[in-house]
């Protein structure tokens, strides 16, 4: 199985959605955003650095393998990593990628993101 995010600020509902995905499956990829890809989508840099985010997934036990997320062709990473399923949370749907593999959503983790984490501690601007 597979599933992705920026992982910026990890918190609960990271590590959530990871503990549920684990659950389904033998053998657990995450992809972690480069910081150009995050800047490229979102606009901003991430407050945590790539390697240090990497490093935070890394150290998760039960996660299996951890790649770069370089861009957003999800169908590469399927074939390249020959990916039974992916797992995301239940806002991507309708949104996510189209894939060959199975999808598996997962409910939202509420009252926490990044984003909500960000804006408490003031550090959500944009770059001008």
């Amino acid at each position: 199985m597979y599933t992705s995010g920026c992982f910026d600020i990890f918190h609960y509902g990271h590590l959530n959605i990871l503990i549920k995905s684990k659950e389904l499956c033998d053998y657990l990829i995450v992809g972690v955003s480069t910081d150009e890809l995050i800047e490229k989508e979102k606009g901003t840099r991430p407050v945590i650095p790539f390697h240090e985010r990497i490093k935070v997934v890394q150290s998760i036990g039960f996660v299996d393998e951890v790649i770069a997320q370089e861009d957003k062709d999800k169908q590469k990473i399927v074939d390249t990593y020959k990916i039974d399923a992916i797992s995301v949370g239940d806002d991507w749907r309708g949104r996510y990628p189209k894939v060959s593999c199975a999808m598996e959503y997962f409910p939202y983790t509420e009252n926490v993101s990044s984003t909500i984490l960000k804006d408490a501690l003031k550090l959500n601007s944009k770059k001008t």
